[in-house]
């Protein structure tokens, strides 16, 4: 018999070593894999990607991928959870996976601005058509179903503006329509509310996540995640998902997994300093109208009290209608702490001026507007800031 030493190449490759098992530590392991090895061709044949009782290959799932998808799952009060690289995938995972030429989805005015130019567009172009209603009004949503109307997406908050709709009114209306229910759920975060269990008996079919938001919480990482409790819905959106090849890096994954302890921790100290700068703002002779639904007199707030225990660090601002545009634009250049950028719920304080006219079919409101996202700088800083851009920019 051969003593030979093997070559290194194959040596490294091969080697025989292999950890003992049984370690544990406060974050789980690190799996980076597209091949799966199997022990043998029986395991190889046995094995099934539909579910996690074991691997078959990277992008069906590795233990670190299926860990963030229970603890999402979890958060979310769902059963079952899918990971996609953004939070628009999650919209356009459901979109592909339930809709097909003939079909008919219902989109809040309000809702996402991606999420309305993918209907527009390339589900307008695959024969799925679509409509707005208002989501402030259960009655323009009952008018706007039709015998082709297959999904209904929901948003609480709306996207910018900030209304928050009567969610068990809405759902209610679908579910005597027999229509799926699906809710853009970045802004509740799982932490708002629960969108599996809205009271009444009513929850919504799906909840897609923005992980990149909260869960992520560092502004650094781009995932989603949609979310079920029902099986055959969850296998119809898996097997889309298998089809459109969708999977999420290991080191992202394990960024999302590092965050996830202290999501409620920076959820409500970020709830806590955009309640008060948005106080602030309400004060300000300058503002038409504020813009947050845990705030008496904005838009649902009636309904985010009925529905909620929390609410993002998120809010906006309304200008007077005679203050130029180009005055509030002079004004975000001047901030200094808030830095002009989308997305929200990382560490750092942003600020957007948005332009309704283009965002709505029938704005409310015909002043700039300026949404601020909390980060976790010290709130009375973030009010001088506010303070020194107000002068500087002679608002």
């Amino acid at each position: 018999m051969s003593t030979k030493k093997p070559d290194p190449a194959t040596a490294l490759i091969h080697h025989p070593y292999r950890p003992p098992e049984g370690f544990e530590a406060p974050q789980p392991g690190v799996f980076k894999a597209s091949t799966v090895i199997f022990p043998n061709v029986a395991a190889l044949r046995a094995r099934n990607w539909k579910s996690k009782t074991g691997y078959t290959y990277g992008l069906h799932g590795t233990p670190t991928t299926f860990t963030l998808e229970e603890r999402i799952a979890t958060l979310e009060g769902g059963l079952q959870t899918l990971l996609v690289p953004s939070g628009l995938a999650s919209i356009a995972l459901v979109d592909m996976a339930l809709l097909k030429a003939g079909d008919e989805l219902l989109i809040p005015d309000n809702a996402y601005g991606p999420n309305k130019e993918l209907a527009r567009n390339e589900l307008a172009g695959w024969g799925i058509t679509h409509r707005f209603y208002d989501p402030m009004d259960p009655a323009s949503l009952a008018a706007a179903i039709t015998p082709a109307t297959r999904l209904v997406w929901l948003e609480a908050a709306g996207s910018v503006t900030m209304e928050f709709p009567d969610l068990r009114a809405l759902v209610r209306i679908a579910r005597e329509r027999g229509i799926l229910a699906a809710l853009d759920n970045t802004w509740g975060a799982g932490i708002a509310f629960d969108a599996f269990d809205l009271g009444e008996g009513l929850a919504v079919d799906i909840s897609a996540h923005a992980l990149t938001k909260y869960p992520s919480g560092g502004g650094d990482v781009l995932m989603g995640a949609v979310t079920t409790r029902d099986e055959a819905l969850h296998l119809k959106l898996k097997f889309a998902h298998m089809r459109m090849g969708w999977g999420v890096g290991a080191n992202d994954a394990e960024a999302v997994l590092r965050a996830l302890p202290s999501l409620p921790l920076r959820y409500a100290a970020q709830d806590a300093a955009g309640r008060r700068l948005a106080q602030w703002w309400a004060a300000q002779p300058q503002v038409a109208q504020l813009l947050h639904p845990a705030l008496p007199g904005s838009p649902g707030h009636a309904h985010w009290a009925s529905h909620c225990r929390a609410a993002a660090g998120l809010f906006s601002v309304v200008f007077h209608e005679h203050i130029a545009a180009e005055r509030v634009d002079a004004f975000v250049d001047a901030l200094r702490l808030f830095k002009l950028g989308y997305s929200w719920a990382g560490p750092v304080s942003l600020a957007v001026p948005y332009a309704l006219g283009g965002m709505r079919q029938r704005p409310a409101w015909k002043g700039a507007l300026v949404r601020f996202s909390l980060g976790l700088e010290n709130v009375d800083d973030l009010i001088a800031d506010c303070e020194q851009a107000l002068r500087a920019s002679g608002l």
